[in-house]
């Protein structure tokens, strides 16, 4: 691929080698095309092996960064929708400040995690700073709304850890039910009690392991995926050990699983403290520790936002809105 640079407002023109990868990086019907137009206020023409982007100079390079992204994971065989155009258009940044720190982003092989199934790369810049995290540190908490990629991509680092033979074991927990662990009401057997609080666990694993393997650990007691009352007396070694939905545990509770930390063992812990369900007079154990434990050495907490909604782009919107609301709550008093 070759590019000619031009002046300030004027446009660059990019050649590709590969012209059977250019159907699918411009889009059906150069629907790509048209939302990188939209995204960056450029004009993008396509002709032969060549695209012209013509604009301002600043939105212009952006555009061209995306575009190159897009192209090389062609080159590499990765597909590319609407979601990776999405993902891509959110790494350069939305202004000239974030645009220049996210740029070495672009492509780097150190933060693609490879699992049993697939490779797993960050879609947003917090998530790049995630992922760094995850390969820094013994423990790491991360906050922020559904949608961001916070289990996920803590179960495919677990994964990929598991698979280089770094830890021995993968354990998965969450807290059962909300507001306690309180399972006697619901029916079946205490498998059946637990599994439907257990499920995304489960999905994120389904992703990254091949069935029949996944089958295999599981019976042998290398992956478990266990509720967080499952924790107490245990010393969790050699074990790449995530706690989801943490936000619905107590302090002790939170106390009680951090201590499990053994040798050789990586701890993640997820959460958002905008959606607890324990009572109001129940403080959550995730808020709590953040606290005490934050500026630890070997301990790293990375917070995401709406911006980092990694979903349908309305997803982003909705949680937005939904924030400006409980804003609005707060000032004003209760809203109709």
């Amino acid at each position: 691929m070759k590019e000619k640079h031009a002046k300030a407002g004027e446009s660059i023109s990019i050649a590709f080698q590969d012209n059977s990868l250019l159907p699918m990086l411009f889009g059906d019907e150069d629907s790509h095309l048209t939302k990188l137009e939209k995204k960056f206020n450029v004009q993008a023409q396509s002709r032969g092996n060549l695209l012209a982007i013509s604009g301002e100079k600043e939105n212009v390079e952006a555009c061209r960064a995306v575009v190159e992204s897009l192209y090389s994971d062609l080159k590499k065989g990765a597909d590319i929708g609407a979601k990776e155009v999405e993902a891509a258009i959110r790494m350069t940044g939305n202004n000239s400040q974030e645009r220049e720190e996210n740029k070495n982003l672009f492509g780097m092989p150190e933060l693609v995690v490879k699992t049993m199934k697939k490779s797993v790369k960050p879609y947003s810049p917090a998530q790049a700073t995630y992922i760094e995290a995850l390969m820094k540190n013994d423990v790491v908490f991360t906050l922020g709304p559904a949608g961001t990629g916070k289990t996920y991509l803590a179960v495919a680092m677990a994964v990929a850890m598991f698979n280089s033979h770094r830890v021995e074991k993968i354990i998965l927990s969450r807290p059962a039910v909300e507001a306690g662990e309180k399972l006697g009401f619901l029916p079946g057997d205490l498998k059946e009690k637990i599994d439907p609080y257990l499920r995304p666990l489960y999905d994120a694993l389904h992703d990254m392991i091949p069935a029949e393997k996944l089958a295999r650990h599981m019976e042998a007691g290398d992956i478990e995926v266990a509720p967080l009352a499952f924790m107490r007396g245990r010393t969790l070694a050699n074990a790449f050990v995530i706690l989801d939905e943490a936000q619905n545990t107590t302090p002790t509770q939170m106390k009680m699983f951090l201590t499990r930390l053994g040798e050789n063992s990586r701890m993640v812990i997820t959460g958002d403290l905008t959606q607890t369900d324990l009572p109001k007079d129940v403080k959550s154990g995730l808020g709590d520790v953040i606290r005490k434990v934050e500026g630890i050495e070997g301990i790293a907490c990375v917070r995401f936002t709406d911006r980092d909604v990694v979903r349908h782009p309305l997803a982003a919107k909705i949680v937005k809105a939904y924030d400006e609301w409980d804003k609005k709550k707060k000032n004003n008093g209760p809203l109709e």
